[in-house]
């Protein structure tokens, strides 16, 4: 299935109910596990990562298969390696290509009897699930940040705890910073000194729980807003004071594209103001990289030249994000490089001989590629998305909310 997309005028106005946050949604079902509550979460995220990791702690069978669910795999690898019994845990064929060997070794660390059923270093698992023994774990603070926090949450149900200490840079600090905070809000505590979390051994203590609006979701819509000439638009549900690292992308759609956020309420207002063209867009994406798909489009659309660094991890996503990318904007006419591992550069020069029209953008089984291209419709009215549902994967409403605020999709 393909959709193209139109948008003909340069107005945004209406309101959007945006998606509950799946990384918050995530890190919850994990924890009011541990928690043992009796209290089911309130506005928990009906995206399929989501809907996975639900249906597999309300399984009574010991076979997981979670599709492309990178979340659900890494979450489920560290909480099922202590639940008694025996379990295995696989994917799709692209989730069969994703690394989880640094979780694994970490776990067996802790006495984690886990084992590799196909390829070495790779899903999908059998593992037994067991008691396990805190200690001192060593981790690269560069690699996915789901890894760390997939061990932090296990941490305080451990035996003696654990300590994380965290080598080389960190990447997405604030979905670390997002996991313990929302494990305190559970009554666990820990402590962070430089490089070091050490967490005790403690219980969790059930409390309920509502789930915040998807900040990585209102990305897309913020790019609308830049894109456009006139901007009134009510998101539903988002809090500038978040828990969410990518709140703060809000600051840089002010400064960089004119796009200025209001609370109201319990929701956020986008207006647009004017603001000073840039001649090159320099932005470090090493604690949000969830949003790096949507600037590079909307710099492509507002054809201003940018060299984005801290992208190390968009290897390792649902799909290569870095040739990904390269790959789709070259469809406009655009040529990425890759100065360094983890950075993309756009001078601004556009080759029409290379240029497709209508583009056809390939989505790689990666929600985030429909997610962030379909904004671009605003100034390449008739882009095609390919395999428009992969968007089920965080934001199964995206299609039926564009409609609302004047997209045309066919």
């Amino acid at each position: 299935m393909q959709y193209s997309i139109t948008k003909t005028e340069k107005t945004l106005k209406g309101e959007v109910v945006l998606p509950s946050s799946k990384s918050i949604s995530n890190r919850m079902l994990i924890i009011n596990s541990l928690s043992y509550s009796p209290y089911s979460i309130d506005n928990l995220s009906d995206s399929d990562d989501t809907r996975v990791m639900e249906s597999v702690l309300n399984s009574d069978t010991n076979h997981f298969d979670i599709g492309h669910a990178g979340t659900a795999m890494r979450f489920l690898t560290a909480f099922l390696s202590k639940i008694v019994g025996e379990w295995t845990l696989t994917g799709s064929e692209r989730m069969k290509q994703r690394p989880i060997g640094i979780l694994v070794d970490a776990l067996r660390k802790l006495g984690a009897s886990i084992e590799y059923t196909e390829k070495e270093g790779f899903p999908p698992l059998r593992i037994l699930g067991t008691s396990l023994k805190g200690g001192v774990i060593e981790l690269d603070g560069s690699i996915s940040s789901q890894y760390i926090s997939a061990l932090l949450m296990i941490a305080p149900t451990i035996q003696g705890g654990m300590t994380l200490k965290l080598l080389n840079q960190i990447t997405s600090q604030p979905y670390i910073d997002l996991t313990l905070r929302l494990m305190e809000k559970f009554g666990v505590m820990h402590s962070w000194e430089g490089k070091e979390i050490r967490i005790e051994e403690q219980n969790y203590h059930p409390v309920k729980f509502c789930v915040e609006a998807d900040w990585s979701g209102a990305s897309y819509w913020y790019a609308m807003a830049a894109l456009s000439d006139d901007c009134d638009l009510l998101l539903k549900g988002l809090r500038l004071e978040s828990l969410q690292g990518d709140a703060n992308q809000s600051g840089w759609f002010k400064t960089y594209f004119g796009v200025c956020s209001t609370q109201e309420g319990n929701d956020v207002r986008l207006t647009k103001m004017e603001t000073a063209e840039k001649k090159i867009l320099e932005l470090n994406f090493i604690e949000n990289p969830d949003i790096a798909q949507t600037f590079t489009v909307l710099a492509l659309c507002k054809r201003i030249p940018f060299h984005f660094k801290g992208l190390m991890t968009l290897k390792i996503k649902e799909t290569d994000r870095i040739a990904a990318l390269q790959n789709e904007v070259l469809k406009f006419g655009a040529l990425l490089t890759e100065p360094v591992d983890g950075e993309l550069y756009w001078d601004g020069a556009f080759n029409e001989v290379q240029a497709n029209y209508p583009p056809v953008i390939k989505t790689y089984h990666d929600h985030r590629m429909a997610l962030a291209f379909a904004p671009a419709a605003m100034v390449y009215p008739g882009i095609i998305i390919d395999d428009p549902q992969v968007i089920t994967k965080s934001y199964p409403g995206y299609w039926d909310d564009l409609k609302k605020v004047g997209f045309a999709i066919s």
